[in-house]
């Protein structure tokens, strides 16, 4: 019988699938990362001081996800006492987490970052670890938008698990998006040229223009800040304590 992997009492995955795919992906694109390479410095331009780079694209999508994964811990709190919320704001607040951050965020780690890590041999381990958190996000998404609706949660049982559901990912993804931070971005400078590393910022902009439009990132956080509007939770005077 395969793994199985727990946060508190709830089952995110079984099998070990995610390891073995990461793994035969990593000598796949690890054979390959070095020619990768070398289209990326034939097609980078020269950088201006008004590009965003990698790591500081990878870190703001981070802040995007924080903030959604507060829009989670206030709805979390609603389906714990009872209360009433619009719950297609936390739907919608999935759908940004599958479209953005899993489809959009985390396809450009495996696709530009992990690769360059495993050719590299450094923190093969953390990347492997972060792949097979990817996998268990998206289970987690899928049974989010699953019971995220207002049909759904008449069911006292399906609104403790959703609740369970909002706490286990926003655990794991604020660990995960804090390591990616502190260990994983600044290592990245290091292990690619300085020519490789601007274009690879061109190609994240170009991925984020292809899929969300011009100013993309933008619209998104316009988005986020409409649901926070919507819950109330928008005013950061708010929370400011008085002291």
């Amino acid at each position: 019988m395969g793994k199985k992997d727990h946060y508190d009492n709830l089952t995110v995955y079984q099998g070990n699938s995610p390891r073995r795919e990461f793994l035969r992906k990593g000598a796949l694109i690890g054979s390959l990362s070095g020619l990768a390479g070398l289209s990326l410095v034939t097609g980078c331009k020269e950088e201006t001081g008004e590009e965003v780079t990698p790591a500081e694209d990878l870190m703001r999508e981070h802040g995007v996800l924080q903030r959604i994964m507060l829009i989670y811990d206030f709805c979390q709190m609603k389906l714990i006492s009872g209360e009433q919320f619009p719950v297609d704001t936390l739907y919608n607040s999935a759908q940004m987490i599958r479209s953005f951050i899993e489809d959009y965020h985390e396809m450009l780690e495996e696709k530009f970052l992990f690769p360059r890590f495993i050719n590299a041999n450094q923190l093969v381990d953390l990347v492997q670890l972060i792949y097979i958190q990817h996998h268990a996000g998206r289970i987690l998404t899928d049974q989010i938008l699953q019971l995220g609706n207002a049909g759904m949660l008449k069911n006292t049982e399906n609104t403790q698990r959703l609740a369970e559901l909002l706490s286990v990912f926003s655990r794991m993804y604020r660990t995960h998006a804090a390591r990616e931070d502190t260990i994983l971005f600044p290592v990245l400078r290091k292990i690619v040229s300085r020519h490789e590393y601007n274009a690879m910022g061109e190609d994240f902009e170009k991925k984020e223009h292809e899929l969300f439009g011009s100013d993309g990132f933008e619209k998104i956080v316009d988005q986020v800040a409409d649901i926070e509007k919507q819950l109330g939770i928008y005013d950061m005077s708010a929370i400011t304590p008085a002291v």
